[in-house]
């Protein structure tokens, strides 16, 4: 029996990091990602548990070896356990790890049945440890549940990586001090750029806040070190000495980092976006759905090789511009 055939895009990059989202619902309402009074979709246009095992394994099939699911919030879906374990099966047998990017407001509740099934770190957004300010960007008093739910990953033995979206203004001045609270409870921690995804209630150019320039804050603080370490994702890592811990960089406008870019994403519906911040998309539902989904599906995901671009085009909108892309980060997949 001959292998399927490794996904390889037009530029010889090799795809082997699914980001599969499984709902675009989520508990937070954090004001950068979507309005107050955000519309989900129906729940019969998301993929079913089935579906969602099936496309994971036909991606497999063609050579990728790392999964992340997220949402929205995936620990809101009631049997995204059920998916949790059965990836959890492929570890060792084509894949290597079965990750999760989650708010943290579910996690004490799931951390122990994660780390039964196979997952070995997990990633929380969290943006501020200030309860009143939480509530704002969130729109929802649940800093404690989130703090609660990042020592139950760790006492069930995951590791933890932070994720706080850099806002001017907003939670600019206590970066330093997130960073070292991180690394002094023995996580990583990565900043993000703000992304221009989505209809939101106010204008991202008010909280928009270049890495750069906070890297060079930084830099005059401690000492950062370029670090060789590479997640599969985007982030430059560096180390820094006084805390001891490590920094990741994701900076989607102020340094492009598709060159070596390994990876796509899945919506809940099921349209595979080859590049996060570009317009192409493969309908992977309604091969899933075919007469022959296998068929169907091979062929979607080399129809997903030949148009990923190679490069994204993000720029932050001009105040009172539409952004870059109409669609949010919660129904692409985070």
């Amino acid at each position: 029996m001959i292998s399927p055939a490794p996904l390889v895009d037009q530029f010889a990059r090799r795809i082997t990091y699914l980001r599969m989202s499984v709902t675009d619902r989520c508990d937070l309402r954090c004001a950068y990602c979507m309005p107050e009074r955000m519309t989900f979709l129906p729940r019969s246009e998301v993929l079913s548990l089935e579906e969602l095992r099936g496309a994971a394994l036909g991606f497999i099939a063609r050579g990728v070896r790392k999964i992340r699911l997220t949402g929205g919030e995936p620990l809101v879906r009631r049997d995204v356990m059920d998916l949790v374990r059965a990836l959890g099966r492929q570890i060792g047998a084509g894949l290597d790890e079965v990750t999760l990017t989650t708010n943290g407001t579910q996690l004490a509740q799931h951390a122990a049945a994660l780390a039964d099934a196979g997952v070995r770190r997990v990633n929380v957004s969290l943006d501020t440890r200030d309860r009143a300010l939480f509530a704002k960007l969130a729109r929802r008093d649940a800093l404690p549940q989130v703090l609660g739910g990042i020592a139950a990953a760790r006492a069930a033995g995951l590791a933890v990586k932070i994720n706080a979206v850099a806002l001017k203004g907003l939670n600019q001045a206590e970066l330093p001090e997130l960073i070292a609270w991180a690394h002094g409870e023995g996580h990583e921690i990565t900043l993000i750029e703000v992304m221009p995804l989505g209809e939101v209630d106010g204008d991202r150019t008010d909280h928009y806040l270049p890495l750069s320039g906070v890297a060079e804050d930084l830099a005059a603080r401690w000492t950062l070190t370029p670090s060789g370490h590479r997640s599969g994702g985007p982030a430059r890592y560096f180390d820094i000495a006084e805390t001891g811990g490590r920094l990741g960089l994701i900076t989607p406008l102020t340094n492009n980092f598709c060159e070596g870019c390994n990876r796509v994403r899945v919506s809940a519906t099921g349209q595979l976006y080859p590049c996060l911040g570009g317009a192409e998309q493969v309908d992977l539902r309604a091969a899933l759905r075919s007469g022959d989904p296998d068929a169907a599906l091979a062929a979607a995901l080399d129809t997903a090789m030949r148009i990923k671009p190679e490069r994204h085009h993000f720029a932050i909108s001009a105040r009172g511009e539409a952004p870059a892309l109409p669609r949010h980060m919660s129904h692409t997949g985070g």
